[in-house]
């Protein structure tokens, strides 16, 4: 099949799961309590409509073609770092630094993807952006909590920018055989890994009685993660055909995004747990914030990418 064809089997696909997701919460909304407001069904409707207008997001770009794609990711970094600095103290000795990030690091970090600039973008923040804002914030003069306040920052660039840039980063990689389908990857790393979201909180749901991390994240249980991840391999597994990979190698590489994805959402609640929050914002109906919607893909993203790139390139 051509890409055109296989970008149409899969959102097509996509869009009938969310058709019977659908019906399935009207049904519910109908059945519980007569009809009555219910929290846990009012929930699940919302996390469903959000999911449509996520898809018809991701399918508009997708449809406008690869530079339409690395912006709507250079929005999603932008709307992450707001978040992400929204909850951490800044003072007024930052707020050059966090302009510094937001109007030229960020934009920069994407302009070198849509240049195909690898050597350029894998080490421009962790190098030069680490190196350079630390300078700006010493230059203000202000040393309270100097050291704290530089590494929130320096923090928020590398998972909200940094990380999150590799999924469109992805369309950079030349693998032989694969020429003009890059798009059916980012496809491939965002579906398994918020499919193994949506199944670990649905088999959690259905038979989760052993707390993972109940400090952290009181949801997360073992039968939730071990049910999640497997169901979330079994569809990566299953997906391969939208790849360069084989079966085995794709259920393997879903096993890598998921494990990572997992523990990416383990370390970003830790940190709303230190801030004192429960969602990073309130920009997706029934998801939180966009942090919440992206933790698990920030540290899955960059694992993805290089392992494609170390073996298939």
């Amino acid at each position: 099949m051509t890409m055109q064809e296989q970008t149409w089997m899969l959102f097509g696909g996509i869009g009938s799961v969310l058709v019977f997701a659908s019906l399935v919460g009207w049904l519910l909304s109908l059945k519980t309590a007569g009809g009555a407001p219910n929290g846990v069904v009012a929930n699940l409707n919302a996390r469903i409509k959000a999911w449509w207008v996520m898809v018809l997001v991701i399918g508009v770009a997708f449809a406008i073609g690869r530079v339409a794609v690395i912006v709507l990711f250079a929005f999603i970094s932008f709307a992450a770092l707001r978040e992400f600095l929204t909850i951490t103290p800044t003072r007024h000795g930052d707020h050059q630094a966090v302009l510094v990030s937001f109007f030229l690091i960020l934009p920069m970090q994407y302009f070198f993807i849509g240049i195909e600039w690898y050597g350029m973008f894998s080490i421009f923040v962790p190098v030069y952006a680490f190196l350079f804002l630390p300078i700006l914030s010493a230059l203000a003069g202000d040393q309270t909590n100097f050291l704290r306040r530089t590494a929130e920052t320096q923090w928020g660039l590398m998972v909200c920018v940094f990380c999150i840039s590799h999924v469109p980063a992805l369309l950079t990689l030349e693998i032989k055989g694969y020429e003009g389908r890059n798009m059916l990857l980012v496809v491939y790393l965002v579906l398994v890994v918020q499919s193994s979201d949506v199944l670990q909180y649905v088999w959690g749901k259905l038979f989760g009685k052993h707390k993972i991390a109940p400090t952290l994240s009181p949801s997360k249980t073992i039968e939730g993660f071990v049910g999640g991840v497997a169901s979330a391999c079994a569809l990566g597994g299953g997906l391969y055909w939208i790849t360069p990979f084989t079966m085995g190698q794709s259920a393997l590489l879903a096993f890598l995004i998921t494990l990572m994805g997992f523990f990416g959402g383990l370390v970003m609640s830790a940190i709303k747990r230190d801030r004192g929050v429960k969602d990073w914002g309130s920009m997706i109906e029934g998801h939180g914030g966009m942090l919440d919607r992206m933790d698990s893909v920030c540290f899955s993203a960059p694992v993805f990418f290089h392992a494609v790139r170390y073996w298939w390139v």
